[in-house]
């Protein structure tokens, strides 16, 4: 499990042993990764996280067109893989979790214990969020250290 915020270790960590997750992903609703589990390459990481927000945007969109303000959660269930994915709010803004489990959990237990996550990220974030400005000439820089971060490389 790697993770660019420290204080999301603890309770992703915990998250992950209660739920049996296979694929963990913690996200800006922009698509930057804040915490992964599970994900070997840097490149499906990314893809994931993208389509994992382009998901959440586009069913905000169909919420919307029927009346609702937002859905909790989306689920797609395969024959053996089953992806879950919902927004929450942080002090650090909104977040997107994506959670790729199979038999050995259940959708029920998937968002039982996410539930928990969210309360334990909420209470665990710090409440100033660094202010940090992504300079076109520090991009490439700071992607490469949030790699790195959630690599090990």
């Amino acid at each position: 499990m790697r993770s660019v915020e420290p204080w999301v270790t603890g309770p992703l960590e915990r998250f992950l042993a209660e739920s049996s997750a296979r694929l963990t992903l913690l996200m800006t609703s922009s698509g930057q990764v804040v915490a992964q589990h599970g994900f070997a390459r840097s490149l499906d990481v990314m893809t994931a996280a993208a389509l994992g927000a382009a998901i959440m945007a586009s069913t905000g969109e169909i919420a919307r067109l029927v009346g609702e303000s937002r859905f909790h959660s989306l689920v797609h269930q395969g024959t053996r893989q089953h992806v879950f994915l919902s927004p929450f709010e942080t002090p650090r803004g909104r977040w997107i979790g994506l959670v790729v489990f199979d038999g050995e959990s259940t959708v029920g237990l998937v968002q039982l214990f996410f539930d928990r996550l969210v309360v334990e990220l909420v209470e665990a974030a710090p409440r100033q969020a660094p202010v940090q400005q992504v300079l076109p000439e520090t991009f490439e820089r700071e992607l490469n250290a949030s790699l790195r971060a959630l690599f090990g490389r």
